[in-house]
């Protein structure tokens, strides 16, 4: 019997995976993957080691997720030793739990390696804290897309008048419903909002407006998936601690001077 590694990579810069993490690559005979983890990883697999891509695309699955299942349960069975790489946190909207679960159904010994999660990372690369003694002591993170053929059970309600900062998960193909039900809900249609497109890879862009504005702005900006949405008034502060987009505006001015 084998084991497998269910291991989060992180949000995208290279740099933030674990320290474990990038042992559980460099370890395995198998490496399952997901889209948008940065490829630069698998750069430190073995040579022989089989890579298998399970991306996700909107509406376009390579490997719908039984098949994802079986392929863990089969390599495992062989004996290998098999890492799953997965974006960001495993257990946050990543379908680590489903996988661990068919695992132990089947007496496969595996580990759960914790991610750098998007909610946090993409606004800190933005100059976004989730958290602030003045302006928030309470942070959610929601899911921005609901499982086809499911009602939508997000409490809209606890989340507009309850929690100062909600960062939502892939849910800029939904924004106008968002934006509708946090309003009708109570939340200000002042309240700052943050979109934070490919966080913490080095194509980052972010943009920023408010309840009343934000969908007019990601349409001109021309923001798709995959973004964070941050709603909250920790937003405003990106003007004064923004960092990183600045950092790498002017590495690319100093290679051009080059």
């Amino acid at each position: 019997m084998g084991l497998v590694y269910i291991v989060g990579a992180g949000p995208g810069d290279v740099d933030l995976i674990t320290v474990k993490g990038l042992r559980c690559i460099e370890s395995a005979d198998v490496i399952l993957y997901d889209r948008l983890i940065n490829e630069d990883l698998l750069a430190y697999a073995k040579k022989d080691a089989k890579l298998i891509f399970c991306g996700k695309l909107p509406n376009r699955h390579v490997m719908i997720q039984e098949n994802i299942n079986q392929s863990l349960v089969h390599y495992a069975q062989q004996g290998f030793v098999v890492t799953r790489l997965k974006g960001g946190d495993p257990f946050v909207f990543g379908r680590g739990a489903e996988e661990a679960e068919v695992l132990a159904e089947h007496g496969i010994p595996f580990e759960i390696v914790p991610g750098i999660t998007s909610g946090i990372a993409a606004p800190a690369y933005a100059g976004i804290p989730v958290t602030h003694r003045d302006l928030s002591s309470s942070f959610a993170i929601v899911t921005g897309h609901m499982r086809e053929g499911k009602d939508d059970s997000i409490q809209w309600e606890s989340l507009a008048k309850g929690i100062d900062t909600i960062a939502i998960y892939m849910g800029v193909g939904n924004l106008p419903y968002i934006r509708q039900q946090l309003l009708k809900h109570g939340r200000d249609e002042q309240t700052p909002v943050a979109l934070v497109h490919w966080g913490t890879f080095a194509k980052q862009k972010t943009v920023t407006g408010t309840l009343m504005n934000i969908v007019d702005v990601a349409q001109r900006e021309n923001i798709q998936n995959p973004s964070m949405i941050l709603v909250g008034e920790v937003v405003a502060l990106r003007e004064k601690i923004q960092w990183f987009e600045q950092t790498n505006h002017q590495s690319q001015l100093k290679e051009i001077s080059v």
